[in-house]
């Protein structure tokens, strides 16, 4: 996790060979550094997968993707709805929710999401029977998310409030109720419900992301979702985001 957040969302994902970002929600010179901090080469990307056009996931990928000549995937409409903030892109392809593609030996699955945006994805990434899932930003988790989480060794998922934060907080009315829709975030007993639902003996790594920070804070995301685990081998880890988090190695 190179950055989780409102003011900037990364994810690298590498089996050693091919490496991808999962958005580039950060300045070009900050996801740089952010990279070079983990030693990870900027060059060394292989691909940019676009979730969706909000600026915290995608303000550094037009830059970095002139730069360093790295391809992006996202889908039509994300694209169309991305288009001024990422600027001339010479290598774009697009992918469509549903449909399963390849980044050499990484085996995507783009799923679609509930959000607030044009044509927003989660994703699952599969290589050597190890399974990671992604769902970010989405105020709901349908029985097609929870399908497509199952089974994962490692699952990336949005804890973004705290019910009470939230309500009590300094928000105006019409972001409150937006937040809270369909189309918005996950709660915290959101995530842990979530969770009750997809946990399995296997799955190792739990990693908490895009917490708001204003509404919700590492203590009561950690201690509300961790309920779903009790018991569990799993690791949970709550992203940040002013630092990156450990490169995880399953």
């Amino acid at each position: 996790m190179l950055a989780s957040g409102s003011k900037g969302n990364a994810i690298y994902v590498s089996d050693g060979t091919t490496s991808i970002l999962f958005d580039a929600g950060l300045s070009g010179k900050e996801m740089e550094r952010r990279m070079t901090s983990r030693k990870i080469s900027p060059s060394s990307i292989n691909a940019i997968v676009v979730s969706h056009e909000h600026s915290d996931h995608i303000q550094g990928v037009g830059i970095l993707a002139r730069r360093y000549q790295i391809p992006v995937y996202m889908n039509q409409q994300t694209h169309e709805a991305a288009k001024s903030a990422l600027g001339s892109i010479s290598d774009s392809i697009h992918f469509a929710c549903g449909n399963t593609f390849a980044i050499n030996d990484l085996i995507i699955h783009p799923f679609s999401i509930s959000h607030d945006a044009n044509d927003p994805a989660g994703f699952t990434v599969q290589r050597n029977g190890a399974k990671l899932g992604i769902a970010t930003d989405l105020g709901f988790a349908t029985s097609m998310v929870r399908e497509h989480l199952k089974g994962c060794d490692i699952l990336i998922i949005e804890a973004n409030h705290d019910s009470q934060m939230l309500t009590q907080g300094p928000y105006p009315w019409s972001l409150k109720q937006r937040v809270k829709s369909r189309s918005g975030h996950l709660s915290n007993d959101d995530t842990k419900e979530l969770l009750i639902d997809v946990r399995h003996d296997q799955l190792k790594h739990v990693i908490l992301a895009h917490l708001s920070e204003t509404n919700n804070t590492h203590e009561k995301a950690f201690s509300t979702v961790i309920q779903a685990l009790n018991g569990s081998k799993s690791d949970l880890i709550v992203a940040r985001q002013d630092c990156s988090s450990k490169i995880i190695q399953v």
